[in-house]
């Protein structure tokens, strides 16, 4: 029996900022942007003031007859907004479902009809240049966090209302709703438990309290639809760390506020890091105060790890590196020194927490897995969330009875008992061997390169995507020397970085990405 279940009561989403104000009251939230919800409130708050907020947004739900076991929808433009609708949405019981300000409005509309009829969050922003008319023939009733449209209600016109109390819905039952990321299809509505939540945040909880014995000023940017944050949040605010949150990842304008507030931990996706690593070159040394990098979920370069810890002055710093899923949570982790080289083998990605986190690799071929013949890798938690909304037949595909999920990723566990993450099932390209292996060493071999994809090209050749750092002509000579030992492919194409189709965590969609070349080729 995995130890979470040991004293699990599940993660309480409604009331986190109630409780971190009664345990830190005077900790400060630092925004980057201003909230659509109230743009009155400013850019900095106390806890008090924050869980104030979240009550009152909660109240006004319940006016409009928002009731335990709703499902409310929130797909509104971009900003931490997001996050407090879903806490208060969650602190009267009803169910928050989060979509990406990133979705299309067909998107949008199929996974609003998975969800049967839900209250819909969003704004005008979106009613005018995102969703498709008819909208509103799909859900209840909609609400608007800012300007108006006919038809909808404005949460601004409810302020004043009656104070409700909170709710707390038993751990087992749903409390968040999110979607995964969409990288091979229609993204899938994946339901989490409050017990479940609280399974992702133990071992996140226990591996880094060693690490930050003392209070730091946390710094996050992920996307405000990942389960992710939910966690992130949760063990900096219970913790009484300060917390910026930042909505805009521009290099200047997060170089500018990392240089004020000279945090102590940062929060992002592995993309967003790469996109950053020329702050260790900004003569104000935005994070020389850094002590632990946290990334989300995914294998990261070598070359951006060095960089980032070349550019802190903290003795012991740490790049804290997890593998995971939306479904299961963080399923393996691996941390990094400031001994780690570019050059390093950046496919090993970690070990699974003891007692809380299993991890299993599956022969393909009954062969053993290996670096040369991959398994499926799957893992145990009880982090898992519990069904896909609406597509509940697809959801037991991926899980067996005995509770192994499979992460869609192949690869190998070493003597010692790493997994090695090689690709996931659908990019492989047979007999080429691993592609994130091979963009590795080409992050490490060339320093002026921003992105590199290995897709399959037209005639299923392997067919190297690069983007230079801004938009930079591509070296050729350099890049036949960076090719040198690496498998075959076929000359590069040279792309810009915007041209690149991205998820909300700013993975690139390596399947719309083969699709676009194939047809560019054909063209």
């Amino acid at each position: 029996m995995l130890l979470q279940r040991i004293g699990n009561h599940g993660i309480k989403l409604g009331t986190l900022f109630e409780r971190a104000a009664k345990a830190h009251p005077a900790n400060v939230l630092i925004l980057d942007h201003d909230l659509d919800v109230a743009p009155e409130f400013g850019r900095r708050a106390t806890m008090t003031e924050v869980a104030e907020l979240v009550a009152d947004l909660a109240s006004r739900l319940w006016s409009v007859r928002v009731r335990p076991g709703d499902r409310v929808v929130v797909y509104k433009s971009d900003g931490f907004d997001i996050t407090l609708l879903a806490c208060a949405i969650a602190r009267i019981g009803a169910v928050p479902v989060l979509l990406s300000p990133k979705l299309d409005g067909a998107t949008v509309s199929e996974l609003l009809r998975r969800t049967d009829r839900p209250t819909l969050v969003t704004d005008q922003g979106k009613l005018e240049g995102d969703l498709p008319a008819g909208v509103f023939d799909l859900v209840a009733r909609a609400l608007i966090t800012s300007g108006s449209w006919p038809g909808a209600v404005e949460l601004r016109g409810l302020a004043g209302v009656e104070r409700v109390p909170a709710v707390i819905a038993p751990p087992g039952h749903p409390t968040l709703i999110t979607h995964t990321s969409g990288t091979t299809g229609t993204p899938k509505l994946a339901v989490h438990t409050g017990r479940s939540l609280q399974a992702r945040y133990r071992p996140q909880a226990a591996v880094t309290w060693p690490i930050l014995r003392r209070r730091e000023t946390i710094a996050i940017h992920v996307s405000f639809v990942h389960s992710r944050l939910v966690t992130a949040l949760g063990i900096s605010l219970l913790r009484g760390y300060p917390i910026v949150v930042l909505a805009d990842a521009t290099l200047s304008h997060v170089a500018d506020m990392f240089a004020q507030v000279r945090p102590g931990i940062i929060e992002a996706h592995p993309n967003v890091y790469m996109a950053w690593e020329e702050l260790a070159d900004d003569p104000r040394r935005p994070l020389s105060n850094v002590k632990l990098f946290s990334s989300t979920f995914d294998a990261i370069h070598p070359r951006t790890v060095q960089r980032l810890l070349g550019a802190t002055s903290r003795r012991s710093p740490v790049f804290g590196q997890i593998y995971g899923q939306s479904e299961v949570g963080p399923a393996v982790l691996r941390g990094f020194s400031k001994r780690r080289k570019a050059e390093d083998d950046g496919r090993c990605v970690g070990w699974p927490v003891p007692g809380m986190t299993d991890v299993r690799v599956v022969s393909r071929d009954g062969k053993p897995p290996s670096a040369t013949n991959p398994g499926f890798i799957e893992v145990r938690s009880d982090g898992r969330v519990v069904t896909y909304l609406g597509e509940q037949s697809r959801y037991d595909k991926q899980v067996s009875q005995d509770g192994w999920w499979r992460m869609g990723d192949v690869g190998y566990r070493t003597r010692w008992g790493c997994v090695h993450l090689l690709d996931r099932e659908v990019d492989v390209i047979e007999g080429f061997g691993s592609t994130l292996a091979a963009e590795d060493k080409l992050f490490a071999r060339l320093d002026n390169l921003a992105e590199v994809i290995i897709v399959p090209g037209a005639d299923g050749k392997p067919v190297p995507v690069v983007c230079m750092k801004d938009d930079q002509p591509l070296d050729r000579a350099a890049w036949h020397a960076a090719v040198s030992g690496l498998p075959e492919m076929a000359p590069p194409v040279q792309w810009r970085m915007a041209d690149l189709p991205q998820t909300a965590t700013m993975k690139i969609k390596r399947l719309e990405l083969a699709r676009l070349l194939s047809a560019n080729q054909v063209d």
